[in-house]
Parts: C-alpha cells; structure tokens; sequence
C-alpha cells in the first residue's frame, strides 16, 4: 500500500468497531456507510489505526469486560480476513514490520477503565491480549477518575486510577487522557513517569467544551512529551455554525503558537461522531487537510510530523519501555525457572 509522501498517517481514535460488532459493515468491504473501512483506509495513506473498543454506559461497570471482550474477538475475525493488508501489532518490531510491508498497523484501545473491573490482574492479561492503549474515562466518573462530563466535584485520579497509571507505565502501555476531568488529567502528569497522549481532544481556548483542553493543560502536555489528537467532531472545533476543515487547521495552528509541531497529531473519532467539519465526510478526505495546511505555508517536515511522526514516537518510546505482565522468577541461584 502506497503511504502519503509524508510518511504514514496515524490516527490515534476511530469507533468503527461498533459498526462491525452490530454487522452494519465490513471491515474489509468499502462503505458508503460510516467514515473507515479497510479500502479507504488505504486509499487515505493510513499506515497505523488505533481502533478503540468503546464500552457503551449500558454494559457499565459490571459487563463492562465481557463487552471489551466481544467487541474485540468481532475486530480479530474481520482482521484476520485480510492477513496481507492488515495486521495487529503490539511492539515496535511488529509497528515496523507492519509499516515496511505496506500494511495498516492496527494498534488496539480502549475507550473506558470499567473493562478493567477494578483489578490490576485483568489490566496485565489486557495487556497479553494486545491491548496498547487506554482511555481510562469516558465522560462519566468510573473507579479510576472523574470524566470531562462528570467533574463538578472537582475530583480526579483515584487511589486506583493511580495504581493504573503506574502499572501502565510498566508494562508499555500508552495513557489517554481524553476524556478526563481536568482535575484528572494533572493527576495523570504527576503519576505517569512516561508521555501520555490526548487521543482526541482540541482547544478549549477556540472552543469552550469541557472534551477540549485548556491552554495551560496543553502546555503541561507538551512538557511531558505528549501528544494530541485533532478531533473532527463539528461541535468540538466550534460552538456554532457548520465547521470545515479550516476550523481544524485553526486549532492545529492554535497549539502550534503554544508549543510548537511536535505534539500535535490526528485523532479523528471518525465513526464516533455524528458530524464532520465539512470537506472531511470520510478518511479518504484527509488529503484535502494536507492540502489546506500547504496553503498556510506549513513545512513539509513538520506536516510528517503531524500526520504520523509525533504519535509513532511516543508509541515507540511507551512501548519499548514495557516490562513482561508476567516476568519469569529466578531460582535462589541466580538462574531462571
């Protein structure tokens, strides 16, 4: 598969599993349904999908695992339709391999901790399973945080939202704090020893919704050495009006002013939400937002930047730091079992 003559494009956040958990599409057929399936993927330039497994409130918390579960043994099946074209890749070795080969790297999420049931032992047989990613909240409060939509008591991580955290850390496992109080989300920076990522979120300063981040937690996000992703979502890039892809490069340029290229990326929610900035009705569109930048004189190194590079190089440097969720203990020799 030919990539963008920038690279790779990565996407930290599409919902589209849902679709195919209910049989509305298949992953490899293309659609005039929804926003992503395999061939505009391709089409695209898409080289690295990070497919997030929503749980939906009516599986919370208690079948909040099971659902995970379903969805993901769905997105396994329609995966392995297409070995040659589409792969799941868990370390940075697979990433690469996925990459030189052509195919689309398809990183696993998950959009909620309930799946996590409150045990830490379920979040490292998560992490055998494939899991890269982690949104610890939607936007209501779970036993880990406070979500953005849930947050008038001002309250963020948990004692357990912290032991997650950590764990997270050590098993290479990338932190999305989207969707998470404010409070939360600076609780997220003082634990986490490694670069955490806004998967899909915006700026609160263009557009006054608690799912965008402020100025101040954009900065405290950069220092860090995050990253986050352009949300599509209309109502997320501007409080009235129909939005287009210029809304999107103001907040683009807007982060940009605060912190420079190197922490910004795309997290589209395409397939989450229920309205596109108009010029951007599907993935196939994302050459009009390359272009769009162009126009505004971006330089080329920083549009690669922007595209794929930023978030493939907190994934490589979460990801290569992780531990074994099971390490083999040494005997009282020295020797291992």
């Amino acid at each position: 598969m030919p990539y963008t003559p920038y690279g790779p494009i990565v996407d930290a956040h599409v919902d589209t599993v849902l679709d195919l958990a209910a049989g509305r599409r298949r992953l490899g057929e293309r659609s005039h349904q929804g926003h992503v399936d395999l061939p505009r993927l391709e089409e695209a330039g898409v080289g690295v999908q990070v497919f997030a497994h929503y749980i939906e409130p009516v599986y919370k918390p208690h079948a909040a695992l099971v659902r995970f579960m379903e969805l993901y043994d769905v997105f396994l099946r329609e995966v392995a339709r297409h070995p040659d074209r589409i792969t799941v890749v868990t370390t940075v070795a697979e990433l690469d391999r996925a990459l030189a080969a052509g195919k689309v790297a398809a990183v696993i999420g998950i959009e909620g901790g309930e799946a996590l049931q409150g045990r830490l032992g379920i979040l490292r047989l998560l992490q055998r399973l494939g899991v890269r990613l982690i949104g610890l909240t939607w936007n209501e409060r779970n036993d880990l945080a406070d979500g953005a939509g849930d947050a008038r008591s001002g309250g963020g991580l948990s004692q357990l939202g912290e032991q997650v955290v950590r764990e997270m850390n050590r098993l290479g496992m990338v932190v999305d704090v989207s969707h998470l109080s404010d409070a939360g989300f600076y609780d997220v920076l003082a634990v986490s020893s490694q670069p955490v990522v806004a998967s899909h979120s915006n700026c609160r300063a263009l557009c006054p919704h608690p799912r965008n981040l402020t100025d101040d937690q954009i900065r405290a996000l950069a220092a860090r050495g995050g990253v986050m992703g352009m949300n599509f979502f209309a109502r997320f890039l501007r409080s009235e009006g129909p939005a287009t892809i210029d809304d999107v490069v103001r907040h683009i340029e807007h982060i940009a002013a605060l912190v420079g290229p190197a922490h910004i990326g795309l997290g589209s929610d395409f397939d989450g939400i229920s309205e596109t900035p108009q010029g951007l009705e599907d993935v196939t569109r994302l050459p009009r937002l390359v272009e769009a930048l162009l126009r505004r004189n971006w330089k080329e190194e920083h549009l690669r930047w922007i595209l794929g590079e930023n978030f493939l190089r907190v994934f490589r440097q979460v990801w290569s730091a992780g531990e074994p969720a099971y390490p083999v203990p040494e005997d009282p020799a020295g020797g291992a079992r």
